[in-house]
């Protein structure tokens, strides 16, 4: 993961965010004084990572959907048509 300084952060604050976003990679922003880094990352990706945590808290949840995954990548999936309307 990229990392970068709070200064350069600050004063390039704008094209940090673009890249961010563009890349969809998060950076680590770190700090002087010993006091812990942070990590910037796109809205987007946040809330990716949110829904994935949310899914896989329950353990029988998380179990179904790794058997789900496993069932796919095993060819055994079934194409199937979502009518959206």
């Amino acid at each position: 993961m990229k990392a970068i300084t709070y200064t350069f952060a600050r004063e390039n604050l704008a094209a940090t965010m673009d890249e961010v976003c563009a890349d969809r990679a998060p950076i680590t922003v770190t700090r002087s004084g010993g006091q812990q880094a942070v990590v910037m990352l796109s809205l987007d990706e946040y809330e990716a990572l949110e829904e994935t945590a949310h899914l896989l808290r329950s353990p029988a949840n998380a179990k179904r959907l790794l058997a789900s995954v496993r069932k796919l990548e095993s060819g055994k999936g079934k194409a199937r048509k979502i009518d959206l309307d």
